[in-house]
């Protein structure tokens, strides 16, 4: 008799067919791994029934190390060893890392990001966050009873641009993950709430975290949602909050500020802000005493007013964040039909009244925030694993800053947009500037402004073996390739030879979070004067190819010109090219436009001859 099988909803019979695979939550405070079980995302705890893990690593000598809980507990007994927030240093050189002086480590700026000295050596933040993504990937294993998962979706904040993204997936294969795909935050959390299955419109995600803050923007339509919007700080989270508790009290007492404090008592400091913090989401004041090495015994009485003050500059920069992506979105507070806030910051009173009265409605908080993130990214992993129901969820996030190319002039051609839903493929054909010119280098440039200078350089590399032509005659077709992790590559082909060649980007992780939102930022404030910028090097081109252009054509055909003819030719040129070192575009525009006039009878005369040429010796039939 054969036996009925029994299994869950939408799952194998079989359950040694079903593939573990989870979603992590890469957080600057904590961390999370979450995944599908018996139906439902949940969050993994550790041995102690614990779901966070603190991302804190001490180093202790010797290759041994504390993680999680026990090194945060014990940071400001070792705090130069003692890594904390390290999320917010991912991607980034020493000179981009706002307020270093403030933390209690030994940084040395490498090759590609800035790294941090300890007693076991330099740690760079990738290497951190292996750590930490090691340790969720062991928890997962032990409570699946599993020697292997099949992957992992990891988490990333939406303002994370081309290397910070790069950087965590380094990070997720360094801890021995295999990464399904990168998501971002708010498009996590959105799956979280099962927005998905919610009316058609538009619903936002307020993420603020320990060291960044996202806001997105999604419509829902028939079932799918994509990003039309995002934006953020990704320089701001409740870090920044626990620093201005800290001056804020040091200001009371008259003290020097935290910068010029040891090692030790900055992180006590800002550990105890942190507790200060966390009273007076239920408490209206709250009071903690502490002991400095340098300044003795500190008692530290802060009220919820006072806080709220000390911190208005910062929810007002979230604000203002929320604006710019509802402003460039065309849309209003009130077309919004639901807020989701999401990270552990968003707990605070304050934040969660100051997004209601901004929207007029009340936020949604019914899922908890700290574990919301790792709950979508587990429903996603799920479904990438070919374990659910309904197959793969249909995420359309979208790419931060426009991509592009340099050409001639200094000036940066955009391929793709800001804002373009992911994945995306666009090509743009160029051609050559030169006669006979054999090679092109093509310069992969990320940004919103129009000169090169002020954009980010992702990557370099030249299409060589181009057939011989005259100026504008070669096809060269450049491809661009953003996949779903946000991760580009760039091919250029010359289409009449088939000659190739093509870069994956691999990032230098060389540009500071803030300078994201810096770029958007001088994108719209420097708008009138990089078109006027652009219009000045598009006029100088033009006159350069136009005096390049007549200069060859004086040397192959200058006998078809009489001797004044060909003086006043010469003369327009020399005219022309005095005045492209100017900065008169419209003066510029009128010497190329009396060149092209004052050549005119010149091309009519080499065109005449090119026919005679082409005839001479050949019956009239045969034409």
């Amino acid at each position: 008799m054969a036996l009925l099988q029994i299994s869950e909803p939408g799952q194998a019979p079989d359950p040694h067919q079903r593939r573990v695979a989870v979603g992590i939550d890469l957080g600057t405070t904590n961390s999370l791994v979450a995944a599908v079980r018996h139906g439902v995302a949940e969050c993994l705890p550790d041995a102690q029934g614990r779901v966070l893990l603190p991302s804190a690593v001490r180093y202790l000598g010797g290759g041994r190390r504390l993680i999680g809980f026990d090194a945060r507990d014990t940071q400001a007994e070792d705090a130069a060893n003692t890594l904390v927030s390290v999320k917010r240093f991912m991607g980034r050189k020493q000179a981009d890392v706002a307020g270093a002086d403030k933390l209690p480590y030994q940084f040395v700026d490498g090759a590609g990001m800035v790294a941090i000295a300890t007693r076991d050596g330099i740690k760079t933040p990738v290497e951190f966050s292996a750590e930490i993504l090691a340790t969720l990937r062991q928890r997962a294993e032990d409570t699946f009873d599993s020697d292997e998962l099949h992957g992992a979706v990891v988490t990333v904040p939406a303002y994370f641009d081309d290397a910070q993204r790069q950087a965590t997936k380094d990070a997720a294969e360094l801890a021995g993950l295999n990464v399904l795909r990168l998501i971002s935050e708010p498009t996590a959390a959105a799956v979280a709430y099962g927005l998905d299955n919610a009316s058609e419109g538009l619903y936002a995600v307020y993420d603020l975290g320990g060291g960044t803050f996202d806001f997105s923007l999604l419509r829902l339509t028939r079932g799918v949602f994509e990003v039309v919007g995002t934006g953020g700080d990704a320089a701001l989270g409740g870090d920044d909050f626990d620093e201005a508790i800290v001056e804020m009290v040091l200001r009371q007492r008259g003290w020097p500020v935290l910068a010029t404090h040891s090692a030790n008592d900055k992180r006590l400091l800002l550990a105890t802000a942190r507790a200060i913090k966390h009273d007076l989401t239920d408490a209206d004041e709250t009071t903690h005493t502490l002991s400095l090495q340098e300044h003795g015994p500190l008692s530290a009485r802060v009220t919820r007013r006072d806080f709220e003050v000390a911190t208005a500059p910062l929810l007002d920069r979230t604000l203002s964040a929320v604006r710019r992506v509802l402003r460039d979105a065309r849309v209003k507070p009130v077309d919004v039909q639901g807020v989701v806030m999401v990270g552990g910051s968003t707990r605070m009173p304050r934040v969660r009244a100051a997004v209601s009265e901004l929207f007029g409605r009340e936020v949604l908080t019914n899922v908890n925030p700290d574990e919301v993130v790792a709950i979508g990214a587990a429903i996603q992993a799920n479904a990438l694993a070919g374990n659910a129901k309904d197959g793969e969820l249909l995420l359309l996030d979208v790419i931060a800053l426009s991509l592009g190319l340099e050409t001639m002039g200094g000036l940066v051609e955009r391929v793709i947009e800001r804002n373009t839903t992911l994945p995306v493929a666009k090509a743009q054909e160029f051609t050559t500037f030169q006669d006979g010119q054999t090679a092109m280098a093509i310069h992969v440039l990320q940004g919103e402004r129009d000169l090169v200078s002020e954009c980010r350089s992702l990557a370099r590399f030249e299409l060589r073996g181009i057939p011989p032509m005259v100026a504008g005659a070669a096809r060269i077709r450049v491809t661009f390739q953003v996949d779903a992790d946000g991760l580009l590559s760039v091919s250029a082909r010359e289409q009449l030879s088939g000659v190739e060649a093509a870069v994956t980007v691999k990032p230098s992780y060389g540009l500071a979070d803030d300078q994201i939102a810096q770029m958007l930022k001088d994108g719209f404030s420097h708008a009138e004067a990089d078109m006027a910028a652009r219009a000045l090097r598009e006029a100088r081109v033009e006159a350069e190819r136009m005096v390049l252009a007549t200069r060859s054509a004086l040397a192959a055909d200058g006998a078809l010109l009489s001797a004044e003819e060909r003086r006043d030719i010469e003369a327009l040129v020399d005219a022309t090219q005095a005045i492209a070192a100017s900065d008169d575009a419209a003066a510029i525009d009128e010497a190329v436009k009396a060149l092209a006039t004052g050549t005119e009878a010149f091309a009519a005369a080499r065109m005449n001859q090119g026919i005679r040429q082409a005839l001479a010796g050949r019956k009239l039939e045969e034409v």
